[in-house]
């Protein structure tokens, strides 16, 4: 089921939108709804990030080397 969700640009964004669309040969509805599915991936990364690296400190690992050192 899809909702319709109206929203406000300025001018100016507007017109970027309007070119990256273009561009990439989408409706403005598709650009919009992968750009927020990639802000909202985005977030998630970050949010698990922020969850994840003090359990990995704690336990000694700061780098890509000390987490491949474990794994291996």
């Amino acid at each position: 089921m899809r909702d319709t969700l109206t929203i406000s640009l300025p001018a100016q964004l507007r017109q970027k939108v309007a070119r990256a669309c273009k561009r990439r040969q989408l409706t403005r509805s598709e650009f919009i709804r992968r750009a927020l599915q990639e802000k909202l991936w985005e977030e998630a990364i970050e949010e698990s990030r922020r969850q994840l690296v003090p359990m990995a400190r704690a336990q000694g690992l700061y780098t890509d080397e000390d987490v491949f050192r474990v794994i291996s």
